[in-house]
């Protein structure tokens, strides 16, 4: 398995663990050992989360101390996620800092996301309502067009019929 380091958290690498099929995984450890969090404890938590229970697997990987261990988890895309939901009262209050101004970038990275969604979809609205509001004032000018052609027809058709018209007139 190929190893590459990711991150340098308190001092400690974080490396990410590729299997076979290309696929990133982060143990579980390392992180916990970064953040001073019981790892037991935490590796309950993720087993017990219900999107995370279903993807955190136990894989060979390397130590910090060169041996080889049998390490707890959880693919790469779903690290970040991990770290979101860690109640920081657990993590030590030196490091809680840390771990919370990560939490409010998440926070803010998702606002972001959801919101500029958000606002694109009601731009994208404002600019609908504007083509139907022109194309709706374009019908009324198509609609005004005949009628006006309708009404110089029938004057046209008047004076047709008028000069045609055979019978003497007085005036």
């Amino acid at each position: 398995m190929d190893k590459q380091f990711i991150a340098k958290v308190n001092g400690i690498e974080i490396a990410a663990v590729r299997d076979e099929e290309h696929n990133f995984f982060v143990p579980v450890r390392p992180i916990c050992d970064a953040l001073t969090l019981n790892v037991s404890g935490q590796i309950q938590a993720v087993k017990r989360h219900r999107i995370l229970g279903s993807v955190v697997c136990n894989l060979h990987t390397t130590g910090a101390d060169g041996k080889t261990y049998d390490m707890v988890c959880l693919p790469l895309e779903f690290i970040y996620g991990w770290l979101f939901s860690i109640d920081t009262n657990l993590v030590a209050e030196e490091r809680r800092d840390i771990v919370e101004k990560y939490q409010l970038e998440c926070y803010q990275a998702l606002y972001t996301h959801f919101a500029g969604s958000l606002r694109r979809r009601v731009e994208e609205n404002e600019a609908e309502i504007k083509a139907l509001q022109a194309v709706n004032e374009a019908i009324k000018g198509v609609k005004a067009a005949k009628a006006a052609q309708k009404e110089a027809e029938e004057h046209l058709d008047a004076i047709r019929k008028a000069r045609l018209d055979t019978t003497p007139t007085l005036f």
